[in-house]
């Protein structure tokens, strides 16, 4: 499929894309990923990887876009959990 990404064309195939990420140790998720192979990774490490680019010369939106024209099930960031209230609920120490 021909895509392109920080105005390059990439002409990319699933099965390359997942031969490219086979050996690389997914980075811990803080925005959008990507499912390759059973492993989640950050979508801009992905694009890093098969594009040979610096992360910061494409988009999220972009490598996403083109993740799920390939096929790729890609996620939405994690949301982040609730702030726990920091005071003690004395009821339940029992005073």
């Amino acid at each position: 499929m021909r895509c392109v990404i920080a105005r390059f064309p990439f002409d990319l195939i699933k099965s390359e894309v997942e031969q490219s990420m086979s050996g690389i140790t997914p980075e811990p998720v803080a925005g959008v990923s990507v499912t390759i192979n059973r492993r989640v990774y950050p979508v801009m490490q992905v694009g890093e990887v098969i594009t040979r680019q610096n992360r910061r010369d494409f988009t999220v939106t972009e490598m996403r876009r083109a993740l799920t024209r390939l096929g790729f099930t890609c996620h939405d960031a994690p949301l982040a959990a609730p702030a726990r209230d920091a005071r003690v609920d004395e009821d339940a120490l029992g005073w």
